[in-house]
C-alpha cells in the first residue's frame, strides 16, 4: 500500500477543501442557529460545487459522476466532513449508491435525476421498534395481484422533507433460519405524492442541525411491481451489496471534523498563556494534543486501508466495521478534549467545537451504532476459530 498521494488525489483534497472553507464555513453559523436550511442557499452552493465538479462525485463516470476510486472518495469526504452536516450533504449532495442496483428504466426515473442535481434521495429503513435489529420491523409489503401493498411507519429518515422518492425496505414475508422464522425483506422506491404515502417533521436533533429527519406513514400504500429495487424478498441483498461503504463514508467525514478540532486545539494552546507560559507547554496540556494526533492518526490509517481493500476486492465487513468505529469514537475523544483545552470558550458558539462536539454523539449510532460494529468484528474473530 503506497500511502502517499496521487498529484490528482492532492488535487481532489486542495479543491474540496478551498470550496468547504470558501463556500461552506460562512453559512455554518446561520444554520446552527436557525436549524434550518434555505432551498434558495441550497440552490446557488449546489451551482457553485457542480461548477467546482465536487456535486455527486461519489457516482461512477459512466452515470455521470466524477469516477473516482474508493481512496480518493474518501479523501474528499474527509474534506467535506470538516463542514456542518446539512450544508455539505445538500449542497454537495451524493446520491446514495444503492441506486447503481436499479434497472436502466429505474436509473433513468431516479439516478440520473439525483445526479444532475433535480432532486435527492433518502433511505428508509428504521422504525420506532427496529434500530440495529432490521429483522424486527414491522412495516409490510403484501402482494396483491400484480401490485403490492405498504404498510407501517419508518422514522429518523434523513433529509425526507426535500427528497423527491424514498429508498424503502419493508417486511414481505417470512423464512426458517436456525434460531426460527425470521423475516424477509423487499426494498421498493416509493414516489412523493403516492396514494396513501404521507411525510412528516421528524424529531428536532441535538446533533447535525439542519440536517432534519422526518416520520415517513404507509397506509395502503399501493405500488406496481416494476418499483421494487432487486428481487422480491432480497432487500437485505440489496442492501449488504451496495450499503457497506457508507460506514466508510460516515469515518471520513469524522476525520475530517476531528482534524478541524484537533486544529483548533493546536493554535489555542500555542497562543493562550497562563502562568506566564502558552498552555501548550504544560505537559497537562501537551500529551493531550499527542495522544489527540496519535489516535486520528491511527483512525485515518484504518479507514485508509480499509478504501485501499475496497478497491482491490479485499474489504471485509470487519474492515469497515473497524474504521467506522474507530473513526467515529476518535472524533468524540478529540472534540471533547478540543473543549477541554479551550476552557470556557470551548462551549461557546463563537468556535465550531461546540458544534462538532453535539455532532459526534449521533455518528455511534447511525449506519450502525459502535456495539453493531464491535459485534461484526468479535464475530469474525471467533468464526475464525470456529465459534
Amino acid at each position: 500500500m503506497n500511502f502517499g498521494l496521487t498529484d490528482e488525489q492532492k488535487l481532489i483534497v486542495e479543491t474540496t477543501r478551498s470550496f468547504v472553507e470558501t463556500e461552506l464555513y460562512p453559512h455554518e453559523a446561520e444554520v446552527e442557529r436557525t436549524g434550518k436550511l434555505e432551498m434558495d442557499l441550497i440552490r446557488e452552493l449546489q451551482k457553485k460545487a457542480m461548477a467546482a465538479g465536487l456535486y455527486a462525485a461519489n457516482m461512477p463516470a459512466e452515470v455521470g459522476g466524477a469516477g473516482l476510486d474508493t481512496l480518493s472518495w474518501l479523501l474528499y469526504e474527509k474534506e467535506l466532513g470538516r463542514a456542518n452536516y446539512a450544508l455539505h450533504w445538500t449542497c454537495v449532495a451524493r446520491p446514495s449508491n444503492i441506486l447503481l442496483a436499479g434497472t436502466d428504466a429505474q436509473k433513468e426515473k431516479y439516478l440520473y435525476p439525483c445526479i444532475r442535481g433535480e432532486t435527492w434521495d433518502c433511505l428508509a429503513m428504521t422504525e420506532p421498534g427496529a434500530g440495529s435489529d432490521l429483522r424486527g420491523m414491522k412495516a409490510t409489503a403484501r402482494q396483491d395481484g400484480d401490485d403490492w401493498v405498504l404498510n407501517g411507519t419508518k422514522h429518523f429518515i434523513s433529509h425526507a422533507d426535500i427528497a423527491g422518492f424514498a429508498i424503502v425496505f419493508m417486511a414481505s414475508g417470512e423464512e426458517d433460519s436456525p434460531r426460527g422464522k425470521r423475516k424477509k425483506i423487499t426494498a421498493f422506491f416509493v414516489d412523493k405524492g403516492t396514494p396513501g404515502f404521507t411525510v412528516r417533521d421528524g424529531y428536532r436533533n441535538v446533533s447535525h442541525r439542519g440536517y432534519t429527519n422526518a416520520i415517513l406513514e404507509f397506509d395502503d400504500c399501493r405500488l406496481p411491481r416494476e418499483q421494487i429495487l432487486g428481487e422480491v424478498h432480497k432487500g437485505f441483498e440489496v442492501a449488504n451489496s451496495w450499503l457497506g461503504a457508507t460506514r466508510l463514508q460516515v469515518a471520513s467525514t469524522c476525520l475530517g471534523r476531528a482534524e478541524r478540532a484537533l486544529q483548533h486545539a493546536i493554535e489555542y494552546a500555542a497562543q493562550r498563556e497562563q502562568f506566564g507560559q502558552q498552555i501548550g507547554k504544560f505537559q497537562g496540556v501537551s500529551f493531550k494534543l499527542a495522544d489527540m494526533a496519535t489516535e486520528l492518526k491511527a483512525a485515518e490509517l484504518l479507514t485508509r486501508e480499509a478504501g485501499w481493500k475496497y478497491d482491490a476486492g479485499t474489504v471485509t465487513d470487519e474492515d469497515m466495521a473497524m474504521a467506522k468505529l474507530k473513526a467515529t469514537e476518535v472524533l468524540a475523544f478529540i472534540a471533547d478534549e478540543a473543549i477541554q483545552i479551550h476552557g470556557g470558550m470551548g462551549l461557546m458558539d463563537d468556535l465550531p467545537l461546540e458544534r462538532i462536539w453535539r455532532d459526534a454523539r449521533v455518528e455511534r449510532i447511525w449506519e450502525g451504532t459502535s456495539e453493531i460494529q464491535r459485534h461484526i468484528i468479535s464475530r469474525a474473530l471467533l468464526r475464525a476459530v470456529g465459534g
